[in-house]
């Protein structure tokens, strides 16, 4: 019976669809081209204008060429290949539904001038972070506000459900991965029993990030417990097989007062209930205080864009909250979107790397760079700051890893200290840096989370309990091996291989 299911299953009808699809468009061009000249020439202008629309539309141009240079040298393959696999493109409606939402919503995030002088004063080197964070990027910063850091998913996650339990108003989550079993169905009984007490119960999931996960209608079996729910961006295997515009974010709002983020998805392996990689090294952060609007603000702006019910006003989700016990420092939760020409991440993360005068400490899953982050990391090195690196000892996914490794020489020759966490798979992302600066999220040290997705996290200034998360990396540096210079070299096939393999990660 597995067996059947397995064959039948939505995974490889998708695989199915992808192998016909690209042997479909692939053999049309080539047959196209056969039949006259000058078809093949329309065909040829045709790989040209796509060279000429990635140049026009790429966010980052470097990290584009492996698509620049495949179709400059095989123009009619390429070309099939980049409309199926490389075109970042949303249905035209979402994307204009995105646009719209999030145009509406810039209303919301209202930045208190006293606030951002009273912080800007206190640390005039860092003034131009946080004019970057709230001025540009658009996200305000909040002073009554507070957090607690939990280094590892199964320390944060009874919070979660302590809160959700408290919830009188509203629960909103919006997560990439959701998958039954402990975590997840212990949570969707309380959703359930929420839903039924008349509460605004929501739940939005990515579609491709749930696709191994969730039968093709969850949607519909959650909106018969009374919850509401939005897979966002489907998967359609007619239309289209890859989509990288993905909803990687992790956010819960409970009541307007509460909200959880961080690297945790919903799923055992996050809360160590499953061992698939060793111990699954993730963090959780929960957020109290004003600074909870903020993620209230990012989840409605999504759904609005998905919705056919839309929230005309905000500020009915917004609460009264009181100052929480421990408050001190300034946050700033933030968001990343591929919709616009702002890489609000990188440039959050690389204000960190350049203002550090002592330490930055670095959590990520997954290490493929451009050489203007390689570069950053190591001029940072060499000014005498602490640039520590901190990847899985035991991978995921084999080949992004040995990618991933691919760095180490350069970046250790250039005074970066690397290390790989060995009792498993490190899934936080993290930077802390001098005891007063550090941002947790979900933006890994790749392409695709920097560039093509949409992400979200939290920028901490200033506060006492920043010790808190430096203190989780040093324990974590207790148990893996440093990589030295010796370790990671490679030979040098092996070095000319994973330099070709990087421009396709």
């Amino acid at each position: 019976m597995k067996i059947l299911q397995k064959i039948f299953s939505r995974t490889t009808f998708m695989a199915l669809m992808a192998v016909l699809e690209v042997i479909i468009v692939w053999s049309l061009m080539k047959w196209f081209g056969e039949q006259a000249a000058w078809i093949e020439g329309v065909l040829h202008v045709l790989s040209v204008v796509i060279i000429l629309m990635i140049i026009k539309n790429s966010r980052h141009l470097s990290s584009d060429m492996m698509w620049i240079v495949g179709i400059m040298m095989f123009p009619i393959p390429g070309t099939a290949l980049w409309l199926l696999l490389g075109a970042n493109m949303l249905s035209s409606r979402t994307y204009k539904n995105l646009i719209v939402s999030t145009g509406k919503a810039k209303k919301y995030y209202h930045q208190d001038e006293e606030v951002l002088k009273e912080l800007s004063e206190s640390d005039p080197e860092e003034r131009g972070q946080f004019h970057y964070i709230s001025k540009e990027a658009g996200f305000p910063f909040y002073k009554n506000t507070g957090f607690d850091y939990y280094g590892i998913g199964e320390a944060g996650w009874p919070v979660m459900l302590e809160e959700m339990r408290t919830a009188e108003k509203f629960i909103f989550l919006e997560y990439f991965i959701i998958e039954e079993g402990r975590m997840w169905n212990t949570m969707l009984d309380i959703l359930e029993q929420k839903a039924q007490a008349g509460l605004d119960v929501r739940v939005m999931y990515d579609d491709l990030g749930s696709f191994m996960t969730l039968s093709a209608k969850y949607a519909e079996t959650l909106e018969e417990k009374g919850i509401k729910c939005i897979p966002f961006n489907r998967i359609n295997p007619i239309i289209g097989i890859i989509m990288n515009h993905r909803d990687h974010r992790k956010i819960m709002v409970i009541d307007g007062k509460v909200a959880f983020s961080g690297g945790v998805n919903l799923a055992d392996e996050y809360i160590n209930v499953k061992v698939k990689h060793g111990q699954w090294k993730d963090n959780i952060i929960r957020i109290t205080g004003e600074a909870v609007w903020s993620y209230t603000v990012m989840f409605l702006t999504h759904w609005n864009a998905l919705s056919k019910d839309k929230d005309v006003n905000f500020e009915v989700f917004r609460a009264e909250v009181p100052l929480p016990g421990e408050a001190d420092g300034y946050i700033a939760p933030y968001g990343e979107t591929p919709l616009d020409d702002e890489i609000t991440a990188q440039n959050i993360y690389m204000g960190i790397l350049n203002q550090a005068n002592d330490y930055c400490y670095i959590y990520t899953p997954y290490l493929i760079i451009d050489t203007e982050f390689i570069n950053a990391l190591i001029l940072a090195a060499k000014h005498g700051v602490d640039v520590r690196i901190m990847t899985p000892g035991i991978p995921d996914k084999k080949l992004v890893w040995r990618i991933t490794r691919s760095y180490y020489t350069q970046l250790i020759q250039g005074g970066v200290k690397i290390f790989e966490y060995v009792p498993g798979f490190v899934h936080s992302k993290v930077f802390v840096s001098d005891d007063k600066a550090a941002t947790v999220g979900t933006v890994n040290l790749d392409y695709r989370s920097l560039y093509l997705h949409f992400e979200n996290g939290t920028y901490l200034f200033g506060s006492k309990k920043i010790a808190d998360i430096k203190q989780d990396f040093l324990e974590a540096c207790e148990k893996s091996n440093q990589i030295s210079l010796e370790e990671s070299r490679v030979g040098p096939f092996a070095e000319l291989l994973l330099a070709l393999l990087r421009l396709f990660a």
